[in-house]
């Protein structure tokens, strides 16, 4: 049986998640699929266009209100800010990086990400945009690194650990495997395999080489 389709709000992130007008699927008794056009899972955003759009500005709202709950902390002037550094770090970002390994991420992502950052590092640091220092500089003086830089590092060692798997298992056949049949007109939409071929061109790396752990 097909049932008309309703608007789904995500309780996790309280996030709307805005359904496609087609009926949901009913797979069982018990069990019904609705068709959306995004919804949240394991607290990371999936969307029905493959890109990471909603998964990035969902991520950015929850590493606001994750340094709001530590503004005290971060901005306290008794703690050095190499330490706010680390904090921001443990806390923060990797709240804003949440799930990120498998993000087909475009430059306006990468953007929208430093922006975000950059008005915490800020903030942290109590500098206004008419000092003008430059946003290295601010980064250095916390200890961390720029933003988009991790999130390469933290995709290529993601790969890594799949690439190390056993040709058998499910993870690794899923990210070689190609899709048969032709494309659509139109510019393809961009996939996580062309990402990190990127990123190994941007190091100087090969498949070979994630059998060095090191």
């Amino acid at each position: 049986m097909y049932k008309a389709m309703r608007s789904l709000i995500c309780r996790r992130c309280s996030n709307p998640v805005i359904s496609t007008g087609h009926t949901s699927v009913d797979i069982g008794a018990s069990a019904n699929l609705q068709l959306v056009d995004k919804f949240c899972y394991l607290g990371d955003m999936w969307s029905v266009d493959g890109d990471a759009d909603a998964a990035v500005e969902a991520r950015i709202r929850i590493g606001w209100n994750k340094f709001r709950q530590l503004v005290p902390l971060l901005t306290n002037r008794d703690i050095s800010l190499i330490r706010r550094g680390r904090l921001y770090s443990s806390c923060v970002r990797s709240s804003v990086l949440h799930g990120s390994e498998s993000w087909p991420v475009r430059k306006e992502n990468e953007v929208a990400l430093q922006r975000a950052e950059m008005r915490m590092v800020k903030w942290m640091c109590d500098v206004k945009v008419k000092d003008k220092i430059p946003n290295k500089e601010l980064r250095e003086r916390l200890g961390i690194d720029d933003i988009v830089l991790v999130l390469q590092q933290n995709r290529l060692r993601w790969c890594g650990h799949v690439l190390r798997k056993e040709d058998t298992d499910w993870v690794k056949k899923c990210i070689e495997y190609e899709v048969e049949g032709s494309r659509p007109s139109g510019r393809p939409e961009r996939a996580w395999k062309e990402v990190v071929q990127k990123d190994c061109q941007a190091r100087n790396l090969n498949k070979e080489d994630a059998t060095d752990r090191g």
